[in-house]
């Protein structure tokens, strides 16, 4: 088994990633290597149709590369069944979405209360800490409102509250503002820099220079490649 040194939360290695189409092949990521170490705040910047959205299931664990070397947290994940990759998933990785995917059905609370039910946390426990992740991202007057009856931003910050609940080594987050308005997504952008105030883990996808911005370090991928550096808006 691969070990990854203390400071580093995970590298990848010429990671390639293909998909057939018909008798040819389509090679969506192309010799990708990245290297995050424990509290940073990374942002991978991209436009649509240039791999970020494979980076980022293969990054989450969703997926797998066609080839090349991916340790997580000491584990080289090409060397794992669907049951390990689904308890990383579920303990170290929290997932944040463009949409927030609220079930509308149940309240603030019980949304934010699904991971830890589906992690076989007793219910007093689950009520306890999803209570105090409301409280902690500002929603603590709204535990049992439903999404239909609060705003966007606050619909994100439930889905915020949901993916910290676990206390994820890793906060993954894919186009978090791009269904807000600028003052709300400024908002949202001022809570993951609380968060990683805190020393929280957090890479972030986005096609949106100012986004990206937010965080300490960028990265560029076009065409399935990565770069790192400056890129300066039109």
């Amino acid at each position: 088994m691969t070990t990854s040194t203390t400071d580093t939360f995970f590298r990848m290695t010429d990671i390639v990633k293909k998909y057939p189409m018909g008798e040819e092949e389509a090679i969506v990521l192309k010799g990708i290597s990245l290297e995050i170490e424990n509290g940073e705040y990374l942002s991978i910047l991209g436009p649509s149709g240039s791999g970020k959205s494979t980076l980022m299931n293969i990054i989450g664990c969703l997926d797998k590369p066609s080839s090349g070397e991916y340790v997580l947290r000491g584990r080289l994940i090409e060397e794992l069944n669907e049951l390990e990759l689904s308890e990383i998933r579920g303990q170290e990785i929290g997932f944040i979405f463009q949409n927030s995917q609220l079930l509308p059905k149940l309240d603030c609370m019980k949304n934010v209360e699904l991971p830890l039910l589906y992690a076989g946390v007793r219910p007093g426990k689950r009520a306890k800490l999803a209570k105090e992740m409301l409280e902690r991202v500002g929603l603590g007057e709204r535990l049992h409102h439903y999404p239909n009856m609060i705003s966007g931003g606050q619909q994100q910050r439930v889905a915020i509250a949901r993916a910290l609940v676990t206390n994820p080594s890793l906060l993954l987050a894919d186009e978090p503002t791009g269904a807000l308005d600028q003052a709300t997504g400024h908002q949202i952008m001022d809570l993951f820099n609380e968060l990683h105030d805190d020393g929280r883990t957090i890479i972030m996808i986005t096609h949106d220079l100012k986004v990206a911005k937010n965080a300490r370090r960028t990265v560029h991928i076009i065409d399935g490649r990565l770069s790192e550096g400056e890129v300066e808006e039109d």
